[in-house]
């Protein structure tokens, strides 16, 4: 046992940790947090008002890429103009209304799109993106059978030299930050030889190495079944709408008048967090930024995910289909799919592939990401010392699960922050 709440293996228990732990969210981050606490011996309840990865965690393009997790919030944002984003077709989309909080949060986005906090939010990121594969092999190891998917290409595409000089550029201030990048441009010629889904409309692009990619519902629901076969508990349709805290432990209540008791709880709700948290002193705005994707067939599966940076479009092959995901749209979790989003998408990628049916679409699916004003995920524990949040994500949920619920176990189990953490404050 390690007095630093970890052996080789992973967490254990320390004097006084809870034994009975609820964890509310069963997306990616809040299986991962329930797997890492049983890595402990912990008794562990998942409780989720819909189901099994029904929120941001099924619809996602599914890339485990640490080389291009940033923060959301960057100078070229300020860069692209409002004018586009209320624009229907842009692949940042604000649809004007009157919304207070949505008001707070854009203020705080522009506020961060600054040099200056991108760099200071990249370096928060930089220990989690060391970690962050090695945590799914963590899970592999221990059991949970759902693979990942080791990259043999992962192109970024362009129709010019000069756009993916831009890329290069970000991927250099990465690198600048201390994340370990490899990858070099290539010319469109060498880029449609590696991937002949691509057009001749591509006319240059950056090759990535070293990354993952993930078929998102059939990782967590994998996951959710190493997290039952090691006898924890994963309750679906469960509306969790308030937390009691209590002398030595804390009240799960639900709308159905359930009253359940544990030890602590973990907030994942996702783009919902703040209902539950705020109580606890969680006053940081988490905005939905919302997502569209869609399946279609392809006479030739591409080797690896495609990434069409300007047009702010990722493609995954999962399976016997393609998944094409996009869209940066800020409206509430509960709006309706607004198919001019999947119309855009379509539009913007078709001019760049070949043998790709993109009018054949299934499964066309919009999902809420949680996103912060600083690009920043809230981790770790609130006002009360037995309730804790993990989500805020925005984009990297998926591929930063893991390693969260590695390090929110921490968290849970010796009542302190490790060091990794301590740039996502939920209480700053």
């Amino acid at each position: 046992m390690s007095v630093e709440g970890f052996s080789d293996e992973g967490p254990v228990s320390v004097a006084g940790s809870p034994e009975r732990v609820a964890v509310i969210g069963a997306g990616m981050v809040g299986l991962s947090c329930a797997w890492f606490l049983q890595e402990a011996g912990v008794e562990v309840t998942v409780y989720d008002r819909d189901r099994i990865a029904a929120g941001a965690s099924w619809g996602n393009a599914g890339w485990l890429t640490p080389a291009l997790t940033a923060p959301l919030p960057e100078p070229a944002v300020l860069r692209y103009g409002l004018r586009a984003v209320f624009s229907p077709p842009s692949p940042v989309y604000l649809p004007p209304r009157a919304d207070a909080t949505l008001a707070r949060f854009l203020a705080g986005f522009v506020a961060h799109s600054t040099t200056r906090a991108w760099r200071r939010g990249m370096a928060a990121y930089v220990p989690l993106n060391e970690r962050a594969l090695g945590a799914f092999d963590a899970l592999a190891a221990g059991g949970v059978l759902a693979p990942t998917h080791r990259a043999e290409t992962f192109l970024a595409c362009f129709r010019t030299e000069r756009e993916a000089e831009r890329l290069c550029a970000e991927l250099e201030h990465i690198r600048d930050a201390g994340q370990e990048v490899s990858g070099h441009p290539i010319t469109g010629w060498r880029a449609r030889a590696l991937e002949p889904a691509l057009t001749d409309r591509v006319g240059a692009a950056v090759q990535i190495y070293g990354q993952r990619y993930l078929h998102p519902p059939e990782f967590v629901t994998g996951l959710a079944f190493a997290v039952q076969a090691r006898g924890g508990v994963v309750v679906q349709g469960a509306d969790v709408v308030d937390l009691q805290h209590r002398a030595g432990g804390i009240t799960v209540v639900t709308a159905a008048g359930e009253r359940l008791q544990h030890d602590a709880v973990v907030l994942a709700t996702g783009a919902d967090l703040g209902s539950l948290a705020r109580p606890f002193g969680v006053r940081y705005p988490v905005q939905a930024g919302r997502g569209y994707s869609f399946s279609v067939p392809v006479e030739r599966m591409p080797r690896g995910p495609l990434y069409f940076p300007t047009q702010r479009v990722a493609l995954t092959p999962l399976g016997q289909r393609l998944r094409v995901a996009g869209m940066m749209e800020f409206r509430r979790p509960g709006d309706p799919r607004d198919p001019r989003r999947v119309a855009a998408i379509v539009d913007a990628v078709r001019p760049f592939l070949a043998g790709v049916d993109l009018d054949d679409r299934r499964n066309e699916w919009v999902g809420s990401r949680p996103c912060t004003p600083d690009g920043l995920p809230l981790l770790g524990r609130t006002a009360a010392p037995r309730v804790f949040v993990a989500g805020g994500h925005g984009m990297w949920g998926v591929a930063l699960g893991p390693i969260t619920g590695q390090l929110m176990a921490q968290t849970v189990l010796k009542g302190e922050t490790p060091p990794e953490l301590a740039p996502f404050d939920p209480l700053r």
